[in-house]
């Protein structure tokens, strides 16, 4: 029976050197090969011009480079880039690319839907069918790195493109703890990517233990989505929240902070129009927040099928913000981007074949309001 071959996109750096290890290869070359992947772009054993022939010969027929495929690649007019991903089984995800004048964004995707089923996001609305692979989330970077080279006529050697990743996209990075992990080893190693830990935001909805381990494995800027002031309603827009209640996270984002490499988090607040944006719950959220050093960042809703929501009234999010603002919390409106091609925040949905069945299962629970 024939072995499998290895897909080497699976493979963080401490696994690839223990890989080359077994094909008795010195550490060095996993390397070198690490460079020409992620770095050059390379997906050719034979380019490899710096390893030695009889590795290139034996790493052809035991291994190889997979990547999802491109299903569908689109560009807003704002210049936000958005690709749907074939990830198999009836599966797609979606990657996002956000330029900047001086900054390019990835936000990547860490799971094929999401069961954490938050009541403002079309990806929790699809369901979920499985966590992804290490390939499948590295492989989202190394495709819009070298295909964003490729269209702006970059040297494969020059400075990269993307500059900054958040794990925002469909899924909860949490609940697929190693492999979301491995690829941020790699974001950050400098024979690949060599991003700073500034500039690898994990978002979480609140995941207490995972948050800890994080904290002590490789702790990366945080973003948490809080997007309510008080657990009766953080319950109904955050189901997660009946595990893992406000006091527990509140906890788990002070435990954070002190290993944070820009020592403070992110609290993400989508407004959602006579739900959470009362001037009442803009003062519940700085006594909830006032003993982490944080910032916010508010988010207009983005609408959605099915949704049944609003996004609050550009004059109710200022006066919310400033509320903020004048308690001593550095507040700021998230400008959206890539609407018209559904690339903004909440809004990325892909192909998912719904395990959980939760179209099936029933609907949306009411909201509390005034609360």
């Amino acid at each position: 029976m024939t072995e499998s071959l290895k897909n080497l996109f699976d493979y963080d750096p401490d696994r690839l050197i223990a890989y080359f290890e077994s094909l008795n290869e010195k550490p060095f070359r996993a390397r070198q090969l690490q460079r020409w992947i992620h770095q050059i772009g390379v997906v050719d054993f034979g380019s490899m011009t710096d390893l030695a022939k009889p590795l290139r010969e034996k790493l052809s027929t035991r291994a190889e480079f997979r990547v999802p495929r491109v299903i569908t690649d689109h560009t807003s007019i704002d210049g936000t880039r958005k690709w749907l991903l074939d990830v198999g089984q009836g599966n797609a995800i979606e990657t996002v690319y956000i330029p900047e004048e001086t900054r390019g964004t990835l936000c990547i995707s860490s799971q094929a839907g999401c069961a954490v089923n938050c009541r403002f996001c079309s990806t929790g609305k699809q369901g979920f069918s499985r966590n992804l692979t290490m390939g499948e989330i590295i492989g989202q970077l190394w495709m819009a790195e070298f295909s964003l080279r490729k269209s702006l006529g970059s040297h494969a050697r020059q400075p990269r493109v993307v500059t900054n990743v958040v794990m925002m996209g469909m899924g909860e990075p949490l609940l697929n703890f190693e492999p979301v992990v491995g690829s941020m080893h790699l974001m950050l190693d400098d024979n690949a990517y060599g991003l700073s830990r500034r500039r690898v935001t994990l978002s979480t909805s609140g995941v207490v233990p995972m948050m800890d381990r994080l904290g002590s494995e490789l702790p990366v800027a945080l973003a948490v989505s809080l997007h309510a002031p008080n657990d009766l309603l953080r319950d109904c827009l955050v189901p997660l929240n009946k595990k893992y209640p406000l006091r527990e996270l509140m906890g788990a984002c002070t435990r954070y902070v002190e290993v944070a490499p820009r020592g403070f988090i992110t609290f993400e607040y989508c407004m959602l129009d006579g739900i959470n944006d009362s001037e009442a719950h803009a003062r519940q959220l700085v006594a909830l927040t006032r003993d982490v050093p944080s910032k916010f960042n508010l988010i207009p809703f983005n609408p959605f099928p099915g949704s049944g929501l609003l996004c609050s009234q550009d004059s109710q999010i200022r006066r919310f913000s400033q509320i903020l603002l004048e308690a001593g919390l550095v507040t700021t409106i998230r400008k959206t981007r890539g609407d018209d091609i559904d690339a903004a925040c909440g809004q990325l949905a892909g192909e998912v074949q719904d395990r959980t069945r939760l179209v099936q299962r029933g609907k949306f629970g009411q909201i509390p309001l005034d609360v």
